[in-house]
């Protein structure tokens, strides 16, 4: 069985119609063609190793060349000093676990594997995520962080940034930008003119 997927372009095309407000054809058109983001709160190292452990959460084998950019969220986000106005009790403030939790990850790749989380291959970086997924980690970092927090944590950041992605809506079948006519036909199997079969 294969699930149903929006042609590639669905979002582009819809953002040319009139049924996409002003506003939203800005936000996600300016999503579309983020610039490249240099890092401002985690060194450089740091969010190489971010951008390497989204990799492997949200891996992109239909977007090899430019897949959806996720460490630039969380890294501006820190720099903001932004957060969601809640935070788990075992876990330090957001900018101070991902510091912690980052480095973390490097301790579990060195004891697991003697070198640094960027250079394991696919397979063994999945070791590692699955240690920290699994609240098991080796390394003196997971002693004072909850790893099973931090990791719930990260994931789900991650998951709410690809997601916000218009690629990402055009692949499960959202279009819910194109939103200025309404939607009327909410029903089972109904379908508005404007949505891609």
């Amino acid at each position: 069985m294969s699930v149903p997927t929006y042609p590639s372009g669905t979002v582009r095309a819809l953002l040319a119609t009139p049924h996409v407000s002003e506003a939203t054809r800005t936000a996600v058109q300016a999503r579309l063609d983020a610039p490249a983001y240099p890092p401002q709160f985690l060194a450089p190292e740091t969010y190489a190793l971010l951008e390497a452990v989204a990799a492997r959460l949200f891996p992109q084998p239909d977007r090899p060349e430019q897949p959806i950019p996720l460490a630039p969220a969380v890294d501006q986000r820190l720099t903001e000093g932004r957060a969601d106005g809640w935070r788990y009790d075992a876990l330090p403030p957001d900018r101070e676990a991902y510091r912690l939790g980052l480095g973390g990850i490097q301790e579990i790749a060195q004891a697991q594997f003697q070198t640094d989380f960027t250079a394991l291959s696919a397979e063994q970086q999945d070791t590692v995520l699955q240690a920290l997924a699994a609240a098991t980690p080796p390394g003196k970092t997971w002693e004072t962080l909850d790893a099973g927090r931090f990791f719930e944590e990260m994931l789900a950041e991650l998951t709410e940034t690809y997601y916000a992605h218009p690629l990402a809506q055009e692949e499960i079948g959202y279009v819910g930008m194109a939103d200025l006519p309404a939607w009327t036909k909410i029903g089972l199997n109904e379908r508005e003119e404007r949505e891609p079969a």
